[in-house]
């Protein structure tokens, strides 16, 4: 029998600050989710720096004090790369890479990587590259300190001076070239879309790793990736659906996230014309997440920027079947209850009630719970926005000609 292969984590350690903005709870939400990020990049998390700040310091991010704390751990622990939550500034990065001598990354520089890795298409790689590229420019300099060069001024011409601006010309029109590309490619896959006809469109949209996928293989018969971690899908599938002899598409798209680089949404620009162009939208939640209020709002402030928050939605809130809550004991008469105390159906009765019935589901997609039901309002959701596009099917509304004549 052959022995697993063994997976070498790069050592990482993460940091956060806690700002006006940003209190301690919510800085340890951003930084649960940064470790899974840095897990799923191949990284293991050893250790979490924090510093109470009113805001950052613009020149090392963090106090002088925290900074030596840190360098002094990554010297004695041999730590190769330092994350932390929030993008970095340029000059923040080149002058934290100085002080920690060892490799910095940010939140936005982690998820380019992971969608780097991720990215299987020509399309998706070419998207990723670009928002690499972009994310690299204005960081250039940084990467030439060794040769103390600065950029012109007298004297102080030099290799150094001349490599910065070989390699920004050489990113510049990378940067051209692949924006030409993707121009190309988003005509062509306009082209496609038109093509598909006046089918009602669905688009699965919500948080990363919330069981899109696991959903659409379910309802689709497709075979998208699925994995327990975050991104697993980048590229948006598309398969026709048949519920009742009502056919309908429905695309699985790029998961959302908290503090999304503007770089992606803007290289992503045609995989988010799914959910531009869609008549419905499924927005899947995870209910087992302790912070799946956030993530609802997160995804709906990007629906928001990319001007799709007014579609008819359905919210499916997935994983019922590993959603846990805390009891409250009978006897006990200290313990404030709330919200990791509600049951599913307290949480029925609470702002969920308001988006109504036909608007939302609780099932579990790997387990297939409630599916039938869900099934059913989809379909009725599909056939709402069919009739108005096909007025005369006799076939799927045999009754339609018999109520116009009555009127």
């Amino acid at each position: 029998m052959l022995e697993k292969e063994k997976v070498n984590f790069e050592k990482t350690v993460i940091v956060g600050i806690v700002t006006q903005s940003q209190n301690e709870d919510k800085l340890k939400e951003y930084l649960d989710e940064l470790e899974f990020l840095t897990f799923t990049a191949g990284g293991e998390v050893v250790k979490r720096f924090w510093q109470k700040l009113d805001r950052p310091n613009p020149k090392t991010f963090l106090g002088t004090g925290k900074m030596d704390e840190i360098h002094l751990y990554v010297k004695e622990n041999n730590i190769s790369t330092v994350i932390f939550d929030d993008e970095l500034s340029p000059s923040q990065q080149k002058n934290i890479s100085k002080i920690l001598d060892c490799k910095v990354l940010d939140r936005t520089n982690l998820i380019l990587d992971i969608f780097a890795q991720r990215a299987e298409t020509s399309y998706a790689r070419t998207q990723v590259e670009l928002a690499q590229c972009q994310y690299l420019l204005p960081r250039l300099s940084g990467m030439w300190t060794h040769l103390e060069r600065q950029k012109g001024g007298i004297g102080l011409r030099g290799p150094g001076e001349t490599e910065i601006e070989t390699d920004r010309r050489i990113v510049r029109d990378r940067i051209a070239l692949l924006k030409e590309k993707i121009r190309t490619i988003d005509k062509q896959m306009a082209i496609q879309r038109s093509n598909r006809g006046a089918m009602v469109r669905v688009a699965l949209v919500g948080y990363t790793n919330v069981g899109k996928s696991t959903l659409m293989n379910a309802v689709g018969k497709s075979e998208v990736f699925v994995e327990n971690k975050l991104f697993a899908t980048l590229d948006t599938t598309v398969r026709k659906v048949v519920i009742k002899n009502l056919p309908f598409l429905l695309s699985d798209t790029v998961g959302f996230i908290r503090k999304l680089p503007t770089q992606l949404i803007e290289s992503f620009k045609s995989t988010l014309d799914e959910v531009r162009e869609a008549d419905l939208l499924l927005h899947v939640v995870d209910i087992s997440h302790p912070d799946f209020e956030d993530h609802i709002e997160s995804v709906n402030q990007i629906l928001m920027d990319i001007k799709s928050n007014d579609k008819p939605t359905i919210m499916i809130f997935n994983k019922i079947d590993a959603y846990q809550h805390e009891v409250i004991a009978e006897d006990d008469l200290i313990t404030e209850r709330t919200s990791k105390h509600y049951t599913l159906e307290d949480w029925k009765n609470t702002w969920m009630s308001h988006l109504g019935e036909d608007n939302t589901i609780f099932i579990s997609a790997t387990e297939k719970a409630n599916f039938e039901e869900f099934r059913e309002k989809v379909y009725e959701a599909v056939r709402k926005i069919h009739i108005t596009r096909f007025p005369y099917n006799k076939f799927l509304y045999p009754d339609y000609k018999d109520a116009v004549e009555k009127e």
